[in-house]
């Protein structure tokens, strides 16, 4: 099969299992996860294992790779193989480097299950055997004691500065405590205020009883014996005028009497009762007001008195006038 067909196989492979969101454990790179090598095909003869290795470290750290050589000439032959630290590597570089091209030319990358070293090692020179070998992993440091080791981590640690995240966690957590202290205050103070009230209320309590207040002294109204002689003057008036003037009428003038007495009535009524809401009113708004009550009932009453007296000067002239003419008629 040609190279190219299986470039175009495995990235419609992996793009098919990115669209259908295939697990890994289901995935066809399960199949080699046992094998941390991988095939790399068609590349540029001119690159060397340096150069491999820089492009294909990307992923991963590659601790083995066999670039296969022409026996004779010391040529490459255009692919090799290279061994990841860590299987998932792999994965990784199938994906991402297959079908890629370096210097304008598309490489294949794939998975390798079973993978078997050459065997002649008596042909090859002393670096390609030792690649082989040993690897071309870094070496790590040889164990030394944990003092030395922690002083020298001390000497290289390099001061890291906080980032702008980690300032502005630290200012909300401030801002948090403050305010979590300020509801403390606040709880605290509304405690003490309430157990000063209730101290207050048992103080007030145990105080004696305020005295009533003394009732509002009510003036009584003044007798005028003026106003009762008018009355009694009026009646006796009232009595004989009230009977001429119903003979000299007849019944027409007998309903008018009746019709004057109906509206002395209801005018007398009114009085009594605009008297009782000014009471009730006045009681209500307690004995503060008491010199103005007392002004307000005599200013009535001196207005009663003056209308009672217009209505009998009313009441008075058309008798004198009749008196008048029968006079001037005798």
């Amino acid at each position: 099969m040609n190279p190219l067909t299986k470039v175009k196989l495995i990235n419609e492979l992996n793009e098919r299992e990115a669209r259908l969101g295939v697990k890994e454990t289901v995935s066809w790179h399960s199949v080699y996860k046992d094998s941390a090598w991988i095939f790399i095909g068609g590349f540029p003869y001119e690159l060397t294992e340096g150069d491999i290795i820089c492009v294909f470290s990307q992923y991963g750290e590659i601790v083995n790779i066999n670039l296969v050589r022409d026996k004779k000439t010391g040529k490459s032959k255009g692919f090799c193989f290279i061994c990841y630290e860590d299987q998932r590597s792999t994965i990784l570089a199938v994906d991402n480097f297959n079908g890629i091209k370096i210097k304008g030319r598309t490489i294949r990358v794939d998975h390798v299950k079973d993978y078997r070293p050459p065997k002649d090692t008596d042909d090859i020179d002393d670096v390609t055997k030792m690649l082989r070998d040993e690897g071309c992993a870094p070496a790590l440091p040889a164990p030394s004691s944990s003092s030395g080791s922690e002083e020298e981590e001390e000497q290289y640690v390099v001061p890291v500065k906080k980032t702008k995240k980690d300032k502005k966690d630290k200012k909300k957590k401030k801002k948090k405590k403050e305010r979590k202290e300020k509801k403390r205050a606040l709880k605290e103070e509304a405690a003490e205020e309430a157990a000063e009230g209730r101290e207050a209320g048992a103080g007030r309590s145990s105080a004696p009883p305020p005295l009533p207040r003394a009732a509002a002294a009510i003036k009584q109204e003044k007798h005028d014996a003026r106003y009762d002689e008018h009355v009694h003057r009026r009646a006796a008036e009232g009595g004989d005028g009230g009977r001429d003037r119903t003979k000299g009428q007849g019944p027409g003038g007998e309903r008018a009497a009746d019709g004057e007495a109906a509206r002395d009535g209801d005018r007398g009524r009114s009085r009594e009762e605009e008297r009782e809401r000014r009471r009730e009113h006045h009681g209500h708004n307690g004995g503060g007001r008491s010199r103005e009550r007392e002004r307000d009932r005599e200013r009535e009453r001196d207005r009663e008195r003056e209308r009672d007296r217009d209505e009998d000067r009313r009441r008075d002239r058309p008798g004198k006038r009749r008196e008048r003419s029968r006079s001037r008629t005798r």
